[in-house]
């Protein structure tokens, strides 16, 4: 059984289907049909809506998180001990719009109607978490929402005239993040029909045993690849839920790494990344969307295996090293030796990757790092990439002691390029260096053509983003457009 407040409504439900999204059991099953399902991907928004989760506050009380995700990619069973929020929830209950809708009203932000909802929910989130939001605010928290009709000026004038006002929501907080958290102690998440199982295990014995009764179930950590496979493939399988696991949700610094948990989200790690992991953080809001990265996970976008996944370029280009659970013992193996062939790696069956761990770096006098990121795609916010290119340089009076780079979308796995580095070890950085590793680059990858990019784009892309990467080293500034200018 699980259980969660749909709105102010509590809700226990058993018997469906443990792969049924959320999206599909509001719609079908409770009639709550103001969230859309535009693509069943997570990537137009149509679906957004809101989740809060309970937490202790350091001086005693209760407090909800509050985060927009996609629900057509979430599955029923991730929202045990949660609040789900949905448009139909927002008006008060004397019947007045809520602020967010009223400012979307008085802007005449809606236009067909369709992606409104979304845009709503992405907007109540934003409130919830941050009074008067700036410009370049509030388009990250919209970057996951598309409107068909292209009206954003409209709705990006709503957003600016949020003031983050005390709703319903708010005098009942503590009450309903109270009772979520109990619930949590008290009940162990579970989904069951016929032989599959949605399991979500509190710690790490129920995790075992969880394994158990069911050995072929698929691991769940966010779910925004896996859920594709419910939404696109239609297939059918037993879920592991391991969002609820304290281990996997490590974020912490010892002596010699920076440690990330498997199950830890992009933006759960937001803060964390910005203070240690600079060259991580520049490309997180790269990364999906906001909802994306409120779901998405470390160790999922690692374990996937795609060629084209975010961070393994910049993990190979920082020396990661994974470490997993195999046969009752801890194990490890470095991201260079991870990925063995398209879509597979070197994870033993039935192993769990428990953690990444990320070697501090150790500068001599005199000595300095220079890293870059570079992502390409269509899309500038929400897209999957065509290249991702990781530089990590140390240098001592501007020629290059230690290079690491790392690759996305030049083979059928992400990889290290081992000739440009060779290229670039002990020289000088400088235009001679850079032009030895791109001659380096074409004579070394063999990247794919496919509906992104063609093989001698990726290779003209990755060849320039070197130069790049040299011209931001001799200017001292980076050539990234991160701002744009806006008629208001």
């Amino acid at each position: 059984m699980i259980g969660f407040f749909l709105n102010q409504r509590w809700i226990e439900v058993d018997d469906v289907a443990p792969e049924m999204t959320l999206l599909q059991f509001l719609r079908t099953h409770l009639m709550h049909r103001g969230s859309k399902e535009g693509c069943a991907s997570g990537d137009c928004g149509a679906c957004t809506l809101v989740l809060a989760e309970p937490v202790k506050k350091g001086q005693g009380g209760w407090r909800l998180d509050y985060r927009s995700l996609n629900s057509c990619i979430t599955y029923l069973g991730q929202v045990n001990g949660c609040q789900v929020i949905t448009v139909e929830g927002l008006q008060a209950p004397d019947g007045r719009l809520h602020p967010v809708q009223q400012q979307m009203v008085e802007q005449h932000a809606s236009q067909c109607g369709f992606c409104t909802p979304g845009f709503v929910m992405s907007l109540f989130a934003l409130d919830k978490e941050k009074a008067k939001p700036s410009r370049l605010e509030v388009e990250e928290a919209l970057s996951g929402n598309l409107c068909r009709c292209t009206g954003y000026r409209p709705i990006l004038a709503a957003a600016q005239g949020l003031t983050q006002q005390p709703d319903h929501f708010t005098q009942a907080e503590a009450q309903v993040a109270e009772h979520l958290w109990h619930w949590r102690q008290q009940h162990m998440g579970a989904l069951h029909q016929e032989d599959r199982a949605f399991l979500q295990p509190r710690d790490w014995e129920e995790w075992q045993q969880s394994c158990q009764a069911h050995p072929d179930a698929r691991f769940l950590a966010g779910g925004t690849d896996l859920a594709l496979e419910t939404t696109q493939a239609l297939r059918a399988f037993s879920l592991i839920d391991l969002s609820r696991l304290a281990l996997l949700q490590q974020l912490r610094c010892d002596e010699a790494y920076f440690l990330i948990g498997a199950a830890v989200t992009y933006q759960q790690a937001h803060a964390f990344l910005t203070q240690h992991l600079p060259l991580l953080a520049k490309l997180m809001p790269r990364l999906g969307s906001r909802q994306i990265r409120n779901a998405g996970t470390f160790g999922g976008n690692i374990v996937n295996a795609s060629p084209i996944g975010d961070t393994p370029p910049v993990l190979l280009a920082l020396e990661a090293k994974l470490v997993f659970w195999h046969q009752g013992q801890e194990a490890s193996c470095q991201m260079t030796d991870f990925f063995v062939a398209y879509r597979r790696t070197a994870l033993p069956p039935s192993a769990l990757l428990l953690r990444i761990e990320i070697p501090r770096p150790r500068l001599a006098p005199g000595q300095s790092q220079f890293q870059r990121v570079y992502k390409v795609s269509k899309r500038r916010d929400d897209d999957i990439s065509a290249v991702c290119l990781a530089l990590n340089l140390t240098l001592e009076s501007g020629r290059i002691l230690a290079v690491r780079i790392g690759l996305g979308g030049m083979a059928a796995t992400p990889i290290r390029a081992y000739a440009a580095e060779s290229a670039l070890q002990g020289q000088v950085f400088d235009q001679a260096a850079v032009q030895a590793a791109q001659q380096a680059l074409a004579e070394s990858c063999e990247p794919l053509s496919d509906v992104r990019a063609s093989a001698a784009y990726r290779l003209r892309l990755v060849q320039n983003l070197l130069q790049r990467a040299l011209l931001e080293y001799e200017q001292g500034h980076s050539m990234e457009v991160d701002q744009y200018a806006t008629v208001d």
